[in-house]
């Protein structure tokens, strides 16, 4: 990395830090239609800067739903482009409560940013733009060809974006994508993810009588909707956590010796990922499976709430007619999300207690995937981050999910650099979603650096 690079970054922390604030004060909930208007802030925001750093044919893209902002820069003949992916929505930031700062009042402590969106995902997107203007800056161009685009629905699927990119692979045509929205393995330690989980996320409704009925008169002889609904659920695992859906496991492959011999060499420790990340009696899982294949490379299957019948203060004493649970599914490398949708479809059919009946929506659906290390550009950006952090690079797999890289796989034939700068304690989604300062500023040097190395 060039010192003039390095020195511009430098000197700008206080404004790139302020710009910044600026972006995550936009509370941008892309689940709540109340925050439309903000959603709309939150995309011009996007668009503006990537004009105001030279980038070139800025356009908001309408959708179905949120706009994508588009924008790219073409004027390195022969070099390869790069397609620089994030997105601009956050999550809610419920429970308030449990806020130590207002999350859409940013706040720094510790050496961190304390906001909604701080490491998911607006710190990580804005760094491409700021390594954008800092290369320009000190270079009067760019070493690579460029193109930008940020969706708004990354946090509710991201359906708008993947049928963008099915429908555009002429506009989107590059090398090489580069999303920053993972996270470092640990504090200091570059790291590259090379293997991401699916997910098929649905809603489970189950419903017993035309009614809510009074428990007294019909207690004993009416189904209820909640009991079934969870009675059912109970069923898609055992006692060890095995997912007991016929044919889930089919298709996954276990993961190659060479790369578990790799995450023996991070030097995990079970105990300090039970207490620092989560915070619980004990962990779960498969019998005979080591933390980090449970978390990367096996599927998984959650229950993430659910509504029905009376929750108010007080007593009400009713047989719920329906209720309704959110689920998801984490799928790995090589599963097909329609034929798991259809076992679990076809379990849950066979396994719903007599009176009820349950119908399963699925909100989206993507597939796990897997990077070649070997590629150039995942070469390239592992050295350039190895040189901005003075320490080896690491690949590690993700048990989260980022469709929008599938999509690229599927319909561009590139590979997606995951380049991400969080850290494992970020609390994404979570109260006192934090972001270091240091990452911010580390990783738009990295971005630039990376710009610079594969230009070459």
């Amino acid at each position: 990395m060039s010192a003039a690079t390095d020195a511009f970054v430098q000197n700008n922390q206080v404004r790139f830090l302020e710009e910044l604030k600026s972006f995550l004060r936009i509370p941008s909930i892309s689940t709540l239609p109340e925050h439309r208007p903000d959603i709309d802030r939150a995309a011009n925001f996007v668009a503006d800067s990537l004009r105001a750093v030279g980038m070139e044919n800025v356009e908001l893209i309408p959708t179905a739903k949120h706009p994508l902002v588009y924008a790219d820069w073409l004027h390195a003949p022969g070099k390869p482009a790069v397609i620089c992916y994030g997105h601009y929505d956050v999550q809610p930031a419920d429970p308030l409560e449990l806020w130590k700062s207002p999350p859409f009042e940013p706040v720094i402590r510790d050496g961190n940013i304390y906001a909604r969106g701080s490491a998911d995902d607006k710190g990580q997107m804005y760094m491409h733009v700021k390594a954008v203007e800092t290369l320009r800056a000190v270079n009067g161009t760019l070493p690579v060809n460029l193109k930008f685009l940020v969706e708004g629905e990354e946090e509710v699927g991201g359906a708008s974006i993947a049928e963008f990119v099915a429908k555009n692979p002429a506009k989107l045509k590059g090398d090489v994508a580069l999303v920053s929205d993972t996270a470092l393995y640990a504090p200091g330690m570059p790291t590259l993810c090379i293997g991401l989980r699916g997910l098929v996320y649905m809603e489970v409704e189950a419903t017993g009588p035309m009614r809510d009925l009074h428990s007294g008169l019909y207690g004993g002889a009416a189904p209820n909707a909640v009991f079934g609904l969870i009675e059912t659920l109970a069923k898609t695992k055992d006692g060890h956590g095995v997912i007991q859906v016929p044919g889930i496991y089919d298709d996954v492959e276990p993961p190659a010796p060479a790369e578990r011999a790799s995450w023996a060499s991070l030097g995990f420790e079970e105990a300090a990922f039970l207490k620092n990340e989560v915070g619980s009696t004990r962990l779960t899982g498969e019998p005979g499976r080591g933390v980090l294949e449970r978390i990367w490379a096996r599927p998984t299957l959650e229950v993430h709430g659910i509504a029905g019948g009376f929750t108010g203060a007080g007593a009400k004493t009713v047989i719920p007619a329906k209720a309704t649970a959110k689920v998801s599914i984490r799928l790995v490398p090589r599963q097909d999300p329609d034929r798991v949708i259809a076992a679990f479809k076809k379990f849950l059919t066979e396994n719903s207690p007599e009176g009820v009946r349950l119908e399963v929506r699925v909100l989206s659906a993507s597939p796990g995937l897997m990077v070649n290390p070997d590629h150039p550009a995942i070469q390239v950006a592992a050295r350039a981050f190895s040189d901005v952090f003075g320490r080896p690079t690491v690949f590690i797999r993700s048990g989260g999910s980022i469709p929008i890289v599938g999509d690229f796989a599927k319909h561009l034939g590139i590979p997606t650099v995951l380049m991400g700068f969080g850290l494992p304690d970020d609390g994404l989604h979570s109260p006192n979603e934090k972001y270091a300062l240091e990452n911010y500023y580390k990783g738009i040097q990295t971005v630039a650096h990376f710009f610079e190395e594969y230009g070459k």
